[in-house]
């Protein structure tokens, strides 16, 4: 049998889009400009994505500023001073914080896809940031009247409509990005923030039915930002039992880069669950190394050992450059990587048949 291969999300993006980026913040290019040069790097990226020869391909989120705050695009009601991740090597990112109720999407993943769908026909996947993530946005001293209840209750409600008008928009499927789930172990040992994280993401996913959570996914990995990660020195242990209780059915995550892969697959194997799919990372985007096709299919020979071929799909560890600005990944190499992905899962089906 074929064994199914996806992208991530993101592809690093062309330096004319940063600079339109940079210039549409500094006030110094229109919005029409910066427009003209989003859609001039989607066409672009979605040419060189349909050239990889993968079965499914994303928009390599040209046009987001980050994985993350997408959402936050056209909202007055932020202001800086969220949340800090510090990453490995010591720099760090920081979410913005709600200033006032209600929350609502400014702009919701279903115009992203869209515009990708306009220029393929290749299966597109979306993805789209997880509930939990952008629950960190709310301050710590509280909003007048506008309790963390009533923030909740709205902010479930948004990530059910960004999901659904993906769905609804033709997406081959929803990747939910829970980066911050290792990242929850390693701020809260308890694990009483991971299980509150949990908890906030099957409130959305509870509202879908079987039939849609069929092409609802997870996406979990420590992080990927200028080569470093905020959570790789956290054990897989901890988190994959509370990860495969998500009410989702397909399931990415992380392991070309873990340094005992077979450790790691032998936890899956123990909490996957019968009705779920793992697509394990193959490629690591963050190391300059580009992966053979045999590599690759060494990598899918070893996850046959511990999961089953009908659960079994393979992906990349995470995005090539889930914030906008993240230049270390160059788009050459991401696609090349991409490609081995493709070749090396092709070998490998070939070989277990």
């Amino acid at each position: 049998m074929q064994i199914p291969t996806e992208p991530i999300g993101s592809i690093p993006r062309p330096l004319y889009l940063l600079d339109a980026m940079t210039g549409a913040a500094k006030g110094t290019i229109s919005p029409e400009q910066l427009q003209a040069a989003a859609d001039k790097a989607l066409r672009e990226t979605i040419e060189l994505f349909e050239a990889t020869g993968s079965p499914v391909i994303t928009d390599g989120e040209q046009a987001k500023p980050s994985f993350a705050t997408y959402p936050l695009n056209g909202s007055t009601n932020i202001a800086p001073g969220g949340v800090t991740i510090p990453f490995a090597d010591g720099h760090t990112r920081q979410l913005p914080q709600l200033t006032a109720g209600p929350f609502r999407y400014g702009t919701f993943a279903s115009s992203y896809l869209k515009a990708a769908k306009s220029l393929t026909k290749t299966p597109v996947k979306q993805a789209v940031i997880a509930a939990s993530a952008l629950s960190l946005l709310y301050p710590q001293q509280g909003i007048p009247s506008y309790s963390q209840e009533q923030f909740l209750a709205d902010l479930i409600s948004e990530a059910e409509k960004d999901i659904r008008g993906c769905l609804e928009a033709g997406a081959a499927n929803v990747q939910i990005d829970f980066t911050e789930g290792r990242l929850a172990i390693k701020l809260d040992p308890s694990l009483k923030l991971l299980e509150q994280f949990i908890a906030v993401n099957n409130q959305v996913l509870e509202r879908f039915s079987d039939d849609e959570r069929l092409r609802i996914g997870v996406h979990s990995c420590p992080g990927g930002d200028h080569d470093s990660t905020h959570s790789a020195d956290v054990d897989y242990d901890e988190l994959l039992p509370r990860l495969f209780q998500l009410k989702a059915t397909n399931f990415y995550i992380q392991l070309a880069s873990e340094r005992d892969r077979r450790r790691v697959l032998g936890l899956v194997r123990a909490n996957l669950g019968a009705k779920q799919r793992i697509f394990v990372g193959v490629t690591d985007p963050i190391n300059p190394h580009l992966e053979s096709a045999e590599e690759v299919c060494s990598r899918v020979l070893e996850a046959a050992e511990f999961i089953p071929l009908p659960q079994l799909g393979t992906t990349d560890d995470c995005g090539f450059s889930p914030f906008g600005d993240d230049v270390s990944t160059s788009r050459d190499l991401a696609f090349q990587k991409i490609r081995a992905r493709v070749a090396g899962t092709a070998l490998a089906s070939k070989r277990l048949q």
